[in-house]
């Protein structure tokens, strides 16, 4: 039944998702045509696929810690690294929209919640090299492990790794930074932690601020979630792009919700 409501959702989005004509604010209108929709590739790209190659190689087999939703896929926690790069992983087009969100908006600390094997992290670490630091968290010790050794394979040294429950590790973080730039939320696909985590973050924020919201439509709780976010007075944009949702706060702009292709 949740696989059917799935579907559902995403001929609900196929079928209302409009393209840069119904955009006319030129702020969104640059922004989707250069940043969203833009096929431009870059040489880091390639670096952090090849890492998702060997890790969707390795039959390696780890426990893993779940404070979240858990997973649709599996019924234990016991899964090899080739399995998490396939499904827990968010596909390239994704992890390289996010690279291009934060090299656009030149954005020097960044909240990354959701670690995991590392290859997400690794998009938003390198798309600010050296200028930003990325401060990720991730509950699980042993996937920790595998992405503390992408990060080296990678040479990346912009990452400060929290390992642990978020809702303790995150407030611990947030209290020592005075601006968060971009935030990806990928922890806990559950309505209440995420409104939590967005609620905590969203006192660092400014109106030049980006947060990005994973997997809008995964469940009811994440639907429930994301009407929620869009609602706060303090959020004026938001753009569903089905798979993930990006939220603006810039104070002069109107409250606008739009549903784009990608």
């Amino acid at each position: 039944m949740d696989f059917l409501k799935f579907i559902i959702r995403y001929f609900k989005y196929y079928f209302s998702a409009k393209n840069e004509h119904s955009l006319h604010s030129p702020f969104l209108f640059e922004l989707y045509t250069n940043i969203i929709k833009t096929k431009v590739d870059d040489p880091k790209y390639s670096e952090i696929e090849n890492q998702r190659k060997l890790l969707s190689q390795n039959v390696t087999k780890i426990e893993i810690e779940d404070f979240g939703a858990g997973s649709k896929i599996y019924k234990n926690n016991s899964r090899t690294i080739s399995q998490i790069a396939k499904n827990a992983q968010k596909p390239a087009k994704f992890g390289q929209l996010l690279y291009r969100l934060v090299a656009h908006l030149n954005a020097s600390t960044v909240i990354d919640l959701g670690t995991s094997l590392g290859i997400t992290t690794s998009y938003l670490a390198l798309a600010n090299l050296p200028s930003s630091t990325i401060y990720s968290f991730e509950g699980c010790k042993e996937t920790s492990k595998v992405a503390e050794q992408t990060f080296k394979n990678l040479n990346i040294n912009n990452i400060k790794l929290n390992i642990g429950n978020i809702d303790q590790t995150l407030p611990n973080v947030l209290a020592k930074i005075n601006i968060l730039d971009f935030v990806f939320f990928d922890a806990n696909h559950r309505f209440e932690p995420t409104i939590k985590y967005f609620e905590l973050c969203l006192k660092k924020a400014n109106e030049n601020s980006i947060f990005v919201f994973d997997d809008i439509h995964w469940s009811d709780e994440m639907e429930k979630a994301w009407e929620t976010i869009k609602t706060h007075e303090k959020v004026m944009i938001t753009i569903d792009l089905f798979y993930i949702g990006i939220v603006f706060f810039r104070k002069n702009a109107p409250k606008q919700n739009y549903i784009l292709k990608f």
